[in-house]
């Protein structure tokens, strides 16, 4: 009984010793998150990011060809400023990791998200992501105006088997600019939010969610940014979306999630997004806890060894 109480008193003692680091790497996260955050709107404001000042100036263009889109084009162009809902998005997720953090898991789920917001707030990373909102102007135009980081559409259908599903369809799929919505019957559609829903009107076939899946074109945002620009809570949503539907068409020949498979369609990507798609997965440990634990994993490794070393 004493040799027990000594142990559990001995463990107590080393977890005391060691102590749990994550709450203040945390906190260092959320500061440096703040500063670069702040750091990518002045590139905002101070017009610095390439495609920020393009897609400012093709949604002027494609407006005085076709001032009937002019209301939509304006929406578009506000991802240039830090009105746009990619930059907002960043804004609310850090909110929420400072003020309700409990609402995204545990402590290993919150030094996760602080990982991927200091990621998605390198103005190389937030640049390549405004590819998207671009495409969809350069699409518009009827093709004259020229894609950017990304092949032409035809040649991105022709290489992915891809369904065309109209006007927008880079931005299907992201939660910046609309949602999935069931109804009755249990089918999904994309619903799009405010001025965007003008993309309804160019485009009236409305998106089902299991054709897109099967057939979805390549976008940024769903090929290579969504680890970075999607919260814990719109990942668990999109998951489980995915999951409803896998069940729903078991019995019909199988679904696959859209995110089953990389598509073809980038060019001229930054080094931040090509590191950024070698990120599949919002599971798993946070890069700080991987990497305590591989040193951990080398100091005991070089323990033992100096021990056998010293057996000999």
């Amino acid at each position: 009984m004493k040799t027990k109480m000594l142990l559990i008193l001995g463990l107590s003692f080393l977890l005391l010793a060691c102590g749990d680091e994550r709450p203040e790497q945390l906190q260092a996260n959320i500061r440096s998150t703040e500063y670069l955050t702040t750091n990518l709107g002045e590139n905002l404001d101070t017009k610095a990011l390439r495609n920020a000042t393009i897609l400012r100036e093709y949604a002027r263009l494609l407006a005085e060809d076709k001032p009937q889109l002019a209301p939509l084009l304006k929406e578009l162009s506000r991802d240039a400023t830090r009105q746009g809902p990619i930059y907002q998005g960043l804004l609310q997720r850090l909110k929420t990791l400072k003020e309700q953090p409990q609402v995204l898991g545990d402590i290993e789920i919150q030094l996760f998200e602080s990982e991927n917001l200091m990621a998605a707030s390198d103005p190389a990373l937030f640049n390549d992501a405004l590819s998207d909102p671009v495409n969809v102007i350069a699409d518009l135009s009827d093709g004259k105006l020229a894609r950017v980081n990304a092949i032409s559409k035809q040649q991105s259908l022709q290489a992915n088997a891809a369904a065309d599903n109209g006007a927008g369809s880079q931005l299907i799929g992201n939660p910046g600019y609309g949602q999935w919505q069931t109804n009755s019957s249990g089918s999904s559609f994309w619903q799009w939010y405010g001025m965007y829903a003008m993309f309804s009107a160019i485009s009236p076939n409305r998106t089902r969610f299991d054709s897109w899946s099967s057939r979805r074109d390549y976008s940024y945002y769903n090929d290579v940014g969504r680890n970075r620009y999607t919260s814990p809570q719109q990942a668990k949503s999109q998951d489980n979306l995915a999951a409803r539907t896998k069940k729903q068409f078991a019995n019909k020949g199988g679904f696959q999630s859209p995110y089953a498979k990389s598509k073809t369609g980038s060019s001229r990507m930054s080094t931040a997004s090509r590191q950024a798609q070698q990120t599949t997965s919002f599971a798993g440990k946070s890069n700080y806890s991987k990497a305590k634990s591989s040193s951990s994993f080398r100091n005991s490794k070089t323990t033992t060894s100096r021990g056998i070393s010293r057996g000999k």
